[in-house]
């Protein structure tokens, strides 16, 4: 599958808009205005692909608006590893020293992100400054995503772990309706179809969202974070520390 060419845009990016990432927010000023000028604003749509596995990494992301899934292939079939919202960046291996991606990087949920070549990041983090500083820390709290998702998956139940996955997402993006079949849920939360059915059907049923053509809106924001899983905390506390 081939990488999607990246939808650059125009626009003109202002500081409020790129600040809308937890990492860049989180740095020093100086370093703000330093990066300011490398980065570009690109549109992403559903499934575009960023990264294949075995295939080089040109960019990382930062996330705006998007919410993008990390999978791994196993055979016929891909098993979601992590997602990555405002809060973080894709691209994380580059840092670490990789060229190549492990996983399948696509995006889940439409909207904007911000990126920069892995030459850029190279430049930025050479100097063990605040951007080097902070990605070390980024890169602790996805290991505790990681690890607390395996547990997750082998702990607690279906409806749990929807619920855990919807409230992620809707902190991810801005508004309380993003497109989600349950095909696709199904297939990151590694069950069957007619599992997540029934889970959103119980959801629905307590009033906490409402799921329509394709569509989740998200009745009951406090509920559905009640109804999922401690995981859910967990890995917002650890995200929030940022």
């Amino acid at each position: 599958m081939p990488v999607v060419s990246q939808r650059c845009t125009e626009e003109p990016l202002t500081a409020a808009m790129w600040r809308r990432n937890g990492l860049l927010a989180a740095l020093p000023g100086v370093e703000q205005q330093r990066l300011a000028g490398e980065l570009q604003l690109v549109d992403l749509g559903l499934r575009d692909l960023l990264y294949e596995v075995g295939q080089p990494i040109i960019s990382v992301y930062f996330p705006l608006s998007c919410v993008l899934s990390m999978v791994t292939p196993v055979g016929d079939e891909v098993v979601e590893v992590a997602t990555v919202g405002p809060e973080g960046m894709v691209g994380l291996p580059a840092f670490l020293g990789a060229t190549t991606s492990a996983h399948q990087v696509y995006c889940q949920v439409p909207g904007r992100a911000l990126q920069f070549s892995v030459d850029t990041l190279a430049r930025f983090v050479s100097d063990e400054g605040d951007l080097h500083r902070l990605l070390h820390r980024y890169t602790q709290a996805v290991m505790v995503f990681l690890g607390q998702s395996v547990a997750c998956n082998r702990l607690h139940t279906i409806e749990q772990r929807c619920a855990r996955w919807l409230a992620h997402t809707h902190d991810r993006v801005d508004q309380d309706r993003f497109p989600l079949t349950q095909e696709f849920l199904a297939q990151m939360l590694g069950v069957r179809r007619a599992s997540v059915s029934i889970s959103a059907q119980i959801l629905q049923q307590a009033g906490l969202i409402r799921y329509s053509r394709g569509r989740i809106t998200v009745l009951d924001r406090n509920g559905l974070h009640a109804a999922a899983c401690p995981c859910y905390l967990i890995i917002r506390r650890e995200f929030d520390e940022l």
